[in-house]
């Protein structure tokens, strides 16, 4: 598998096998995680990986009540269960039980890592850049080794309990909750919108005629509108 076909097949792994995750794999995939660009060249990330030892049980706890809150408010504010949402067999219902089991079970994820910035300086909107790049080299990483994840916002229902449970320094900022394990599907080509609705040049709207998908590509119509 190359780059670029990686880059195509990572989906969003939500269900997982009851098989363990390795110390091999943990360090291949962490070791690509650190690998990534940050601002200034600092490397401000920090990795936290919980998988069975007393603190982590008890994060693992916080995290899977944060997680079954989350679904609640995301069911009705998406509201996942009008419109198609109602006729089980269309993706909006499919994906609503997806999620349902995700958020579900959370907890019981084989690895759960929290994505941390160390602050050098007060919160700034700009300090994502410095590790989010090294949270998508975790998944294209896990991807590689056989292992499949996804990347959610779960500790921000949970923020202070959570830091207090694996004691988390003031000036380190948590910013992802990524799970992680042996999928129970498979990953392959991912869905998106056309190219040429996703990517302008020269102006806003201003078509490009280059920007035209690889033969067999395969779309979705999920997500905001392609205009205004």
């Amino acid at each position: 598998m190359d780059l670029l076909q990686g880059l195509a097949t990572t989906r969003a792994i939500r269900r997982y096998r009851d098989q363990p995750v390795t110390d091999e794999e943990l360090a291949t995939v962490l070791f690509a995680a650190t690998r990534a660009p940050s601002g200034s060249n600092r490397q401000p990330f920090r990795f936290v990986v919980l998988r069975d030892g007393p603190r982590a049980a008890e994060a693992r706890r916080v995290l899977g009540e944060a997680a079954r809150r989350m679904w609640s408010f995301k069911r009705e504010a998406d509201r996942y269960d009008e419109g198609s949402g109602d006729d089980p067999p269309s993706p909006k219902a499919r994906l609503a039980r997806t999620l349902e089991h995700y958020f579900g079970h959370l907890d019981d994820a084989p690895v759960i890592v929290l994505g941390c910035l160390r602050r050098y300086r007060d919160a700034s909107p700009y300090e994502g850049a410095s590790i989010y790049p090294a949270c998508q080299n975790l998944l294209l990483a896990a991807r590689a080794v056989g292992l499949g994840g996804v990347l959610t916002q779960v500790h921000l229902l949970a923020h202070e309990e959570l830091r207090a449970v694996l004691a988390i320094p003031d000036d380190v900022a948590v910013h992802a909750t990524i799970t992680l394990g042996h999928p129970a599907g498979r990953h392959g080509p991912v869905r998106r919108r056309p190219l040429a609705e996703l990517v302008f040049e020269d102006h806003w709207e201003g078509p490009a005629a280059w920007a035209v998908d690889p033969e067999g590509t395969a779309f979705t119509a999920a997500g905001p509108p392609a205009t205004a």
